[in-house]
């Protein structure tokens, strides 16, 4: 999960004061949108569904995510997501959106306080001893950043040669790196903020993380306008998890159904490119 600072860095890049009913837009024509929807999977609306009411669960503290806007009002990817999911489904007036704290969830679930989640929980053997998912909707790649003016390049492997790379210690990014890169030179940091300081000062020729955290730090002032992104993305299940999904209470296949049905239209009707571009208009991949 993110910290104050990553909300406060995001809305004061992309949510300019006054703004209330989203992400202000920036040009983004070489913004690639990833697709995650497998054409060969044909996807029906489920019939006789009966959904009285569907109330997703999810957190203030993921943006961008989730999170409390300027205005004190719920927000980002997921919740925009969720809201477009009941639309394609045809049950906007049934649909509510609570936030709750995430070590919260679990018990919020089986309180019966929510029918899903859609809050970045893992799809992993333990949670899905307690819930059933949806298709991935999203991955979050892994990338490198560098020094502006570098020439690294794809292949990573080979431009990595007589080259350092920063890491945060104990991260699944540094098992990664050290795993896909192996005999490349890496020095460990304990935070994310030392590994960035490190390519700063020059100590590495590059850092390697997930691209969340790179794009929102490579504008800001933080930054100095230092570094770019180069090579990638990285998407590794082993590594990475299995991407973002919907969390559903288990023995519920047709509202797991129903949201598969509406993350296909989403992707298919371009709703989705537009929200991705509104929440990460530099881009992930």
């Amino acid at each position: 999960m993110w910290n104050i600072k990553c909300l406060l860095l995001f809305l004061t890049l992309f949510l300019p004061m006054g703004t209330t009913a989203g992400i202000a837009q920036v040009p983004s024509a070489a913004v690639n949108i990833p697709n995650f929807r497998d054409p060969n999977v044909r996807l029906v609306k489920p019939e006789g569904m009966n959904i009285t009411r569907l109330r997703f669960l999810t957190t203030t503290d993921f943006p961008p995510f989730n999170f409390i806007d300027r205005d004190k009002l719920l927000s980002g990817f997921h919740v925009e997501l969720a809201r477009q999911i009941c639309n394609e489904l045809e049950i906007l007036g049934l649909c509510q959106i609570q936030a709750v704290p995430w070590n919260e969830l679990d018990q919020a679930m089986e309180s019966g306080e929510g029918e899903a989640i859609i809050a970045g929980l893992e799809m992993s053997y333990e949670t899905k001893k307690k819930y059933d998912f949806s298709l991935p909707f999203l991955q979050i790649p892994a990338r490198f950043t560098a020094l502006r003016g570098s020439d690294l390049a794809e292949p990573m492997a080979r431009s990595l040669f007589k080259k350092k790379t920063a890491l945060v210690k104990g991260s699944a990014h540094a098992r990664y790196f050290k795993a896909v890169f192996e005999g490349r030179k890496y020095i460990e940091y304990e935070s994310l903020a030392e590994a960035k300081k490190a390519l700063q000062d020059k100590t590495v020729d590059t850092l390697f993380t997930d691209a969340v955290s790179l794009v929102f730090w490579l504008p800001s002032n933080a930054a100095g306008n230092c570094c770019k992104l180069v090579g990638g993305p990285y998407i590794s299940r082993e590594y990475f998890g299995n991407g973002l999904s919907v969390a559903v209470t288990r023995g519920n296949p047709k509202l797991v159904d129903a949201i598969n049905f509406a993350l296909g239209r989403i992707n298919d009707n371009g709703k989705f490119g537009e929200l991705y571009l509104r929440y990460f208009p530099l881009g992930l991949f």
